[in-house]
């Protein structure tokens, strides 16, 4: 054999080899385990969708819920009129009301009076057929403080108009009555005797504040306020206020 087919022979046997050698899978002592090699695809993946429960397995369903929804007539209407299931004159929440009225009227405590207004509202007349001026709760929580001036009409007898705010003209005399020794009537416009038609414009419940003047006087000089009373939830409210006296 020559030379050179020894030398090919040789370099075949390496070869054969190495393929063995780069094929095994099995490592040993002084072989490493060949890595697992991984693969890249051009085309687009193709995507498994994930379904996710909303509700987990171990919570029930909910069942119906049954929900409040209130209505128009879930609260008791507001009464104006008087309380059907109350006598004025025997409920004592009416001179009570009439004592807080005076305590409002001495102490000039707006807020008092405000609280004993009507939700209609309070009509004050300071003459008998006079100018009749009406005021909210609110506004009469003011009433101490604001300088407004009405026009409340023509006084009897001069007839010269009367002009004034309401702590300036009406408070005085309403103070007047309170501090002198009245009387309290229901439903009566009690006096000392008119040269004028007496009578209550409105067709409600009312109070009259009585002061029958002084026997030096004749007793002319007697005094009377009337305050109407409505009630609003089984609870007496002012609606009005007016002034009676002797007229020449």
């Amino acid at each position: 054999m020559n030379k050179k087919l020894m030398v090919i022979m040789l370099v075949g046997s390496f070869s054969l080899t190495g393929c063995s050698l780069s094929v095994s899978t099995v490592p040993t002592s002084a072989q490493p385990a060949a890595p697992t090699l991984t693969f890249f695809s051009t085309e687009s993946p193709t995507f498994i969708p994930l379904i996710v429960s909303e509700t987990p397995a171990s919570v029930p369903l909910p069942t119906d819920i049954a929900v409040a929804v209130p209505t128009a007539t879930a609260l008791p209407p507001v009464s104006t009129n008087a309380n059907t299931n109350t006598n004025i004159c025997t409920d004592p929440q009416v001179p009570a009301l009439i004592d807080s009225l005076k305590k409002a009227i001495l102490n000039s405590d707006g807020p008092l009076l405000g609280s004993l207004v009507s939700s209609n509202g309070m009509e004050v007349r300071y003459f008998r057929n006079g100018t009749a001026i009406t005021y909210s709760a609110d506004q009469a929580k003011f009433l101490f403080e604001t300088t407004f001036e009405a026009s409340w009409g023509a006084a009897p007898g001069s007839g010269l108009e009367k002009k004034g705010s309401f702590h300036e003209v009406v408070v005085p005399d309403l103070k007047k009555i309170f501090n002198t020794p009245y009387t309290l009537h229901c439903n009566e416009i009690k006096h000392g005797g008119a040269s004028y038609d007496i009578r209550w414009p409105y067709n409600k419940d009312f109070y009259s504040i009585y002061d029958a003047g002084t026997e030096q006087n004749g007793n002319m000089d007697w005094h009377t306020w009337v305050v109407g009373i409505e009630y609003s939830n089984g609870k007496p409210y002012i609606y009005a206020l007016m002034q009676f006296f002797w007229e020449p």
